[in-house]
């Protein structure tokens, strides 16, 4: 079945946070120098770990999850510092700039050739009330229609029912659709539960979900293009890792 609709996650999938260089100011001010090559890395791996064993946390308050998430950092940094204290000082660097949430690079493209191919577009997130602020400062949200998050509609991956709240919302087959991730937990086995195929973009390759061997991975938001000609040409949405 041709590809029809395509839906998207927001955090790491379209955007990214300036956290490893406003971390690494942070981590200068305790007297501790780390290249950002390091904590992208670092954060990453740890990002991996949090969604493969700790579903829902990134949900929580920060002060739920961020000292537990740092202090995971740091070991393996090598570092052993006063994390909530780090914190509060990291906090107050990130407060400070301007569009904290990026889109990666290329992601405007990408999606405008989508929409010139009549590929429908739309966001399923896990998000607080800052979602449509977030994509707004990136100029992302003309793409999307609808937009649907967690927050709004009271429930989140990889809940079936967010999935279908989307799938209503718009009267498109769930077997038209692919739901593009980087979170396998919630993400590719949220949407496969309503029939949607998933793929999940690591911009690292395997690197951090090793694991997983049933769900087609890209590095980068720009290879998408090239998955959906594989599989309408194949007639089957379970194309090898492209």
């Amino acid at each position: 079945m041709k590809v029809s609709f395509i839906w998207f996650d927001m955090g790491y999938t379209l955007l990214y946070m300036q956290r490893e260089i406003t971390y690494q100011q942070a981590l200068r001010a305790f007297g501790h120098n780390v290249s950002v090559e390091d904590l992208e890395r670092e954060f990453h791996l740890t990002d991996k770990l949090f969604m493969r064993e700790y579903p829902g946390v990134f949900l929580k308050p920060r002060g739920v999850f961020m000292p537990w998430l740092l202090g995971i950092l740091n070991y393996r940094l090598g570092l052993s510092l006063e994390v909530c204290k780090l914190d509060a000082h990291w906090h107050g660097i990130q407060k400070e700039v301007e569009n904290y949430w990026l889109p990666f690079d290329g992601v405007h493209e990408v999606l405008v050739a989508l929409k010139r191919d009549s590929v429908g577009l739309g966001i399923i997130s896990n998000w607080d009330h800052t979602a449509r602020d977030i994509l707004n400062g990136a100029e992302l949200t003309e793409y999307f229609d609808p937009i649907i998050i967690s927050f709004e509609v009271g429930c989140k991956k990889p809940d079936p029912k967010i999935f279908k709240i989307a799938l209503e919302r718009v009267g498109v087959d769930a077997g038209e659709c692919i739901y593009i991730g980087d979170n396998y937990y919630d993400d590719a086995v949220g949407s496969r539960a309503v029939g949607m195929n998933a793929l999940i973009v690591n911009r690292f390759g395997k690197l951090g979900i090793e694991e997983v061997d049933d769900c087609p991975i890209i590095q980068h938001i720009s290879q998408v293009s090239e998955y959906i000609e594989i599989i309408n040409k194949a007639g089957t949405t379970r194309a090898a890792d492209i």
